[in-house]
């Protein structure tokens, strides 16, 4: 049997149905290349109980290592917040059907659900997108055609963010991908949500270059705001 298996988005997120899966479980993994994380690899392993090895994209995507495991044993893949919100995992799900392995998915709390605390309506959030990090020779920009067509039907962007991608360059990168095509007034900055660290700014780049931000972080480019949207960002910001 194969697990996926949701970390949320704090250490202690983790549902008893979950640590007793990974309690008798063979092999446990850890998806690493999706997410940055808000505690270490050490801190899981010792709520856990159990040494865990690390899986990077090749791991996940090519090798074969987590599936054939799963064949004779049961397995477990741990991934920040929600399994399925990343199609890398459905891809993942695909493989192990086809080689007649039984899936089981234990969701958990994601990013998509936490930005609700900045007080926007989940409803009015059009497509999400991401900043990549950008090399000399390759600075694409096709995530700002996707913050364009949420603005034309007034509906909100979120924009995750690269690994390793620090605050300072993905807002230089935001400041140029939108120069002359999108007029950014102020913006969001969510920080470690679901956790004690938690922060919410609202501001202008200008201001938000400035901040110290751990990360996980993510952007939001907020469309036009209802008033209660309004009210409650206001209320959710740091002050």
């Amino acid at each position: 049997m194969l697990y996926l298996i949701g970390l949320g988005l704090d250490l202690k997120d983790l549902s008893l149905k979950a640590l007793e899966i990974i309690k008798k479980c063979k092999k446990v993994y850890l998806e690493i290349y999706t997410n940055e994380f808000p505690y270490s690899t050490n801190e899981l392993e010792k709520l856990i109980n159990k040494k865990i090895e690390k899986a990077g994209r090749d791991m996940v995507e090519q090798k074969a290592d987590i599936i054939e495991g799963a064949k004779k044993h049961d397995v477990c893949l741990l991934i920040y917040g929600s399994p399925l919100a990343a199609t890398t995992h459905i891809e993942l799900i695909l493989r192990a059907k086809e080689k007649k392995i039984k899936i089981k998915v234990i969701h958990n709390s994601s990013v998509f659900s936490a930005i609700a605390e900045t007080g926007l309506q989940l409803y009015k959030f059009g497509k999400t997108t991401s900043i990549p990090a950008w090399k000399i020779n390759y600075k694409p920009t096709s995530f700002i055609d996707i913050v364009k067509e949420n603005l034309s039907i007034n509906a909100h962007t979120l924009l995750l963010v690269d690994i390793g991608l620090s605050l300072q360059d993905a807002l230089c990168e935001l400041k140029e991908a939108t120069k002359d095509k999108i007029n950014l007034n102020k913006i969001i900055i969510c920080s470690q949500l679901g956790t004690s660290n938690q922060k919410i700014f609202c501001d202008n780049i200008e201001k938000l270059e400035k901040l110290k931000i751990k990360a996980p972080f993510c952007i939001i480019i907020p469309a036009k705001l209802h008033f209660l949207e309004k009210e409650a960002l206001e209320e959710s910001s740091w002050k």
